[in-house]
């Protein structure tokens, strides 16, 4: 019917105003989403491991942020626009996640700036760097710093001397504990640390049974140290299960694809069936690898940055079952208990031969 013909039937027409075409999602709300799905594994982080993930966190920001605004001054870039993309919070807040709550502020510091300045913004900035910013940042930590990187907290209820915020704090800024406390006192090794040392060296679950003298009958392969928990490490599986809800929600608000995070995860899962299954006296168990360390924060916040990770779905699920498979190889033989950043960065040098692999078909052919 003509248009003519509706305003001579006197037919309303239901036709919204200008623009009528949808407004596409910005950087910004990209990244806030992010930070947001952050919340639940922070809560869980601070209340089984206390509050220095959370100065670690401000440190970051800030060092983040002044970071990134001297570099778009040099560049002769508008500062308050990228600033206000606030992808350097997300970079800060991925960064701090995965540091030790101890660490000195000046490492911290440090590994933030060698993310925004050297991995992120002498490539470009946002968009044209090759490497995830916040693993290249970590990488650089903890080559440089071993000692201070492999010093973590015990959960707080397991803690002969919990910390408070102010002495995180002290501890943080000045490397001041209260009179009488160690370091040793207040730290252990993770249960990452302490299955490859173990199990990894040649030890069988009764060698460890004879070491903590833990009773046969009363314990299991993820129960004979105190700092396993059900299925993980003790807090630590809360903190992956807190990433994960974050991650769910990411995926269901359509901020992240479900192909990385799947593939990653569905491999990591598939290689420890197959070597528990061979021989669990030896190998943890697949519900181990996957709540405990950095797994869901890797797969669900790290691997699916997409200006480092593949752009195909094909390529992304290859991507991600790459990640996955590293992470187990590296956490079972390699030298570093967990290997989420390098597992990340290795598949990063991988993508531009992924993505000529699996181009998406012309349109039309």
């Amino acid at each position: 019917m003509r248009l003519a013909n509706l305003i001579q039937l006197d037919m309303p027409l239901n036709t919204a105003t200008s623009p009528h075409a949808k407004a596409p999602i910005t950087v910004s709300t990209v990244m806030l989403q992010v930070a947001l799905a952050l919340i639940p594994g922070l809560i869980a982080y601070v209340w089984f491991f206390g509050w220095g993930v959370v100065i670690n966190i401000f440190i970051a920001v800030v060092t983040a942020l002044i970071a990134e605004g001297v570099m778009l001054r040099i560049r002769r870039q508008p500062v308050g626009m990228y600033l206000a993309d606030l992808s350097a919070v997300v970079t800060a807040l991925l960064l701090a996640l995965a540091l030790p709550p101890t660490l000195p502020w000046e490492i911290t510091v440090t590994g933030t700036l060698f993310a925004i300045v050297i991995a992120k913004q002498l490539y470009g900035g946002l968009g044209y760097n090759p490497f995830n910013p916040a693993m290249v940042g970590y990488v650089v930590l903890l080559i440089s710093f071993p000692r201070e990187m492999t010093v973590w907290v015990p959960v707080v209820s397991m803690s002969e001397y919990p910390l408070n915020f102010l002495e995180y704090a002290s501890m943080i800024f000045t490397g001041k504990l209260p009179a009488g406390i160690s370091i040793d006192a207040i730290t252990e090794a993770t249960p990452l640390d302490s299955l490859r040392i173990h199990l990894g060296l040649g030890s069988s679950v009764a060698d460890i049974r004879a070491t903590f003298g833990i009773d046969e009958e009363t314990s299991r392969l993820l129960s004979v140290v105190p700092i396993f928990g059900m299925f993980g490490g003790k807090g630590w599986e809360w903190v992956n299960a807190g990433f994960l809800i974050g991650g769910l929600w990411l995926i269901y608000k359509r901020i992240i694809s479900w192909h990385i995070p799947v593939a990653v995860l569905g491999a990591l899962m598939a290689i420890s069936l197959v070597f528990y299954l061979f021989e669990p006296a030896r190998y943890a168990s697949p519900m181990f690898h996957l709540f405990s360390g950095a797994a869901m924060l890797g797969a669900f916040f790290i691997a699916t940055d997409p200006v480092t990770a593949a752009a195909s779905p094909s390529g992304r699920l290859l991507y991600g079952a790459g990640i996955g498979i590293l992470l187990y190889v590296i956490r079972t033989w390699g030298g570093y208990p967990d290997a989420v950043a390098f597992a990340v960065l290795m598949m990063n040098m991988v993508v531009p031969l992924i993505d000529d692999h699996f181009k998406p078909r012309v349109f039309g052919h």
